[in-house]
């Protein structure tokens, strides 16, 4: 068994407790935590000197002790180990506290480095617990990993440093990267990336390790995308012999599609009639028509004897889309069913009865209807909503119901469309880049706290007009951030300025049913104003609410208040965004004037990206992709190109992976799709 595979505890200080703590951070072998990648660095490096540190600024400082430790007693029992450190330039107080050993670890005359918050004044500065080493120790960058309170990035660090030594012991890293390829894209080998990732003595040192880490991580998800999309294509579909009749189909709807609309039907349907199943994503802007797209082709599908099925996310969008499919296709004969978590046990059954014998020819549905018991008859089309909140793994689930279905997977957040061909290497990509005639423009205004109480009198005026509102915040639970929390705003609206109106709260932390019941009771129009986090950025649509107001609006991406935006504007009345922050300029005020200027959702996302800093564009998860653990799909968008390259030439010579040379390419393959629920035998 390689090293690389051993238990935690062949560590020297991880036992099994401490192994079941790094467990929980998914952390299991010597391998998963050589891949635990730190999350920050203390730069000791580069010592700042002690007159340049400027107070509430993380600093460096090389300074020797120049006073013995003082232990002092404070009330409550609590003990201050205080001292002051000195270079050229300065002087600065060092306090510890609740530690009888800070005597013992440090000698009066001495250097160390220390690296900490500085405190204080320009006058008096002040450390507080700082980390330190001693002058004389080479310097470099200490390692800060993603922790807990039982798990504290020193004990990680440590565990990481043992790692690194047996590595080197053992010495029996293979490079899963062909030496060709590292020398083609100058990379670093895997071991010298590994300890410099964890160790670097240097800036530059890490950004060669992690450049080759990144290329690697992405490299993986370029061949597994790749590799999907071949498999797709190599199987045998169900086409679609009937020439689809569009036209009879626009004729009866109460509106005239977009040119977008119509050509993503027609560049769908082509799919369908070819002998490979379609694999196709529709990504078009908030209130864009992507249910119509969807619609069209669940029409296509039945007039050729196919049954379709329809994923959302939550309940309540997908009792939302069957009641917008059931007005757009009931009228064509074709028989629309519900199957939902929610749903009594007695209409699931009765649902995946009908469904079964093809008494149903489409079904919307939630996650329920991936359970094993669903069966169709003949699967034929397979369409999810809101792409980003669903897997590879769950998509291919609900595709397993039939013999090679095809797929339409649909998301409302726009992504420039050169990167969304890289990300989404795995389908065919229509963008809806026109708005629906008679579409509104919200109108969105940026103001500051000062103009809260104006803010507050006009969603006033809406809510008397018999019109809804919403307000959304950016905790749930308040903290010491000065920020607006959902839970507290909710109760001083309640008790306050919103006296005798209906006030609801929505966040994440409730469960399922009970935000699917308040967003219903907000849809039914049984409360007047819905205070909520960002739960509500995606789905439900209310025509009645004309107001969105974001607090700390600052604390968002355009994308995101793009998407919050796209809540209101639904119905015929004129709708209105209103951001409130108290950004006092530059780079921040100019962002979300963006959002005062446009409502073009591919133009802002360009924006984003612009201004923002690629890393918050996609966030933790990346849009239902295999879980990145080091690479940032919009930081390191130029790598994503070389990888995206470099991963057409391998497959062009390669297309299993099968030869001996990309053995280590096939197990990284593998490994970042394990999560996924998705394998490459």
């Amino acid at each position: 068994m390689s090293i690389l595979d051993s238990d935690l505890t062949s560590l020297r200080g991880v036992g099994k407790k401490r192994a079941g703590l790094f467990e929980k951070l998914g952390v299991n072998t010597v391998g998963d935590l050589l891949r635990y990648y730190p999350r920050d660095y203390q730069d000791f490096s580069a010592p700042t000197p002690l007159s340049s540190c400027v107070p509430g600024q993380t600093c460096c400082v090389e300074a020797a002790v120049v006073s013995p430790v003082r232990n002092i007693r404070a009330r409550g029992g609590l003990l201050m180990c205080k001292f002051r450190v000195a270079d050229d330039t300065g002087e600065c107080t060092v306090t510890f506290f609740n530690n009888r050993f800070v005597s013992e670890m440090f000698s009066e005359g001495t250097s160390y480095r220390f690296f900490g918050r500085m405190g204080g004044t320009l006058l008096r500065r002040e450390l507080s617990s700082p980390e330190f080493e001693t002058a004389s120790k080479p310097a470099g960058m200490l390692p800060v990993y993603p922790s807990t309170a039982q798990l504290p990035s020193r004990v990680i660090r440590a565990a990481a440093m043992q790692a690194l030594t047996l590595l080197t012991e053992y010495d029996e890293l293979s490079d899963p990267l062909p030496d060709a390829l590292r020398v083609r894209y100058e990379l670093c080998h895997l071991r010298f990336a590994l300890e410099k990732i964890h160790f670097p003595h240097n800036r530059e040192e890490l950004s060669t390790a992690r450049r080759r880490l990144v290329f690697e991580e992405l490299l993986a998800l370029e061949l597994g995308m790749l590799m999907l999309k071949s498999r797709g294509r190599s199987k045998k579909g169900i086409p679609c012999k009937n020439e689809p009749d569009f036209e009879k189909f626009y004729s009866a709807l109460p509106f005239e599609p977009t040119g977008a609309q119509k050509r993503a039907i027609d560049e769908a349907a082509a799919d369908m009639r070819g002998n490979a199943p379609m694999n196709r994503l529709v990504e078009g802007d908030v209130g864009s028509g992507k249910t119509l797209v969807a619609a069209a082709l669940c029409y296509y599908a039945a007039g050729c004897g196919l049954q379709s099925a329809m994923m959302a996310p939550t309940e309540i969008l997908a009792r939302q889309h069957y009641a917008t499919m059931t007005a757009l296709l009931t009228p064509y004969g074709i028989r629309v069913g519900l199957l939902s978590g929610g749903m009594k046990a007695t209409e699931k059954a009765e649902v995946k009865r009908r469904l079964a014998s093809h008494e149903l020819d489409l079904a919307v549905g939630t996650h329920a209807l991936v359970q094993e018991d669903v069966e169709f008859k003949k699967l034929g089309l397979v369409i999810t909503d809101e792409q980003h909140r669903f897997g590879v793994g769950q998509r291919a689930a609900l595709a397993r119901k039939g013999r090679g279905p095809h797929v339409l997977v649909m998301s409302a957040t726009p992504i420039p469309r050169t990167l969304a061909l890289i990300i989404y290497g795995d389908l065919d990509l229509s963008v809806l880049d026109e708005m629906p005639r008679g579409r509104q423009k919200v109108k969105t205004y940026l103001v500051n706290a000062s103009m809260r109480g104006r803010v507050y009198a006009f969603i006033k005026r809406q809510l008397d007009a018999g019109r809804q509102a919403f307000i959304v915040c950016p905790l749930v639970e308040s903290g010491d951030s000065g920020l607006a929390s959902a839970e507290d705003y909710s109760a001083e609206l309640a008790r306050d300025q919103f006296r005798g109106y209906r006030v609801g709260l929505l966040h994440g932390r409730l469960k399922a049913t009970e935000k699917d019941g308040i967003m219903e009771r907000f849809s039914a129009g049984e409360l007047d104003l819905l205070v909520s986090t960002t739960v509500v950025e995606v789905g439900v649509d209310v025509p009645n609410a004309v107001v969105m107001v974001v607090e700390n609006a600052e604390r968002f991406g355009l994308s995101q208040l793009h998407q919050l935006r796209g809540r209101v504007g639904r119905g015929s009345e004129q709708s209105y965004c209103i951001l409130i922050s108290d950004a006092d300029g530059g780079p921040t005020l100019e962002r979300l004037k963006t959002m005062t200027q446009t409502n073009d959702g591919f133009k802002i996302a360009e924006k984003d990206l612009a201004l923002r800093g690629p890393g918050d564009f996609f966030g933790k998860r990346q849009h239902g992709l295999p879980e990145l653990h080091i690479a940032d799909l919009m930081d390191d968008v130029a790598i994503l190109g070389q990888a995206r390259q470099a991963a057409a030439q391998i497959l062009g010579a390669d297309r299993r992976l099968s030869n001996p040379e990309n053995a280590g390419l096939r197990s990284l393959v593998n490994r970042l799709f394990s999560s996924s629920g998705v394998t490459f035998n």
